[in-house]
């Protein structure tokens, strides 16, 4: 018994056990995400199909604005199965798309947010500040990313 304790505890063990099950998990996502995406996507393509087919459709202001917040929360969708897939792939998470998934996030509020909410100020510069840094955070990810490239040569693609 304590052998077994120990053996299951046992750091080298452990972690392996613990990868394995994070992989699992993440295909368990994966999968999950991608019904997710489908589903939203056929969702997507009936509304845009009812919106589109009577003559007097709204597709200014509301009518669009509401599409557009479909497709770009369909959009975060897969760029979180796309983090899914990098994660399973290379077993490591790409700040540069997890950036890019926040932005298009912020973008989709941005372009959805009623203008009749109460005291829009606030809301605005804290939005306006998370842009800010998230597109320099976004920024210096990509220059040291263009660096470790230039570090290590064009023809090495490792």
């Amino acid at each position: 018994m304590r052998r077994l304790v120990s053996s299951v505890f046992n750091d080298n063990h452990f972690l392996e056990l613990l990868g394995r099950f994070e992989r699992v998990l993440a295909r368990v996502l994966a999968v999950a995400l991608g019904l997710v995406i489908v589903v939203a996507t056929v969702r997507l393509l009936v509304h845009m199909a009812q919106a589109v087919y009577p003559t007097d459709a709204n597709l200014v202001g509301d009518g669009l604005i509401h599409l557009l917040g479909e497709l770009l929360t369909l959009l975060i969708a897969v760029e979180v199965l796309q983090n899914i897939t990098a994660y399973l792939r290379h077993h490591i998470i790409q700040l540069e798309l997890v950036l890019a998934t926040a932005l298009t996030a912020l973008a989709r509020k941005v372009i959805v947010l009623k203008p009749d909410i109460e005291d829009p100020a606030p809301l605005i510069v804290a939005l306006g500040a998370a842009i800010v840094f998230l597109s320099a955070g976004y920024w210096m990810v990509r220059k040291a990313h263009g660096q470790t490239t230039k570090a290590r040569g064009p023809n090495d693609h490792h």
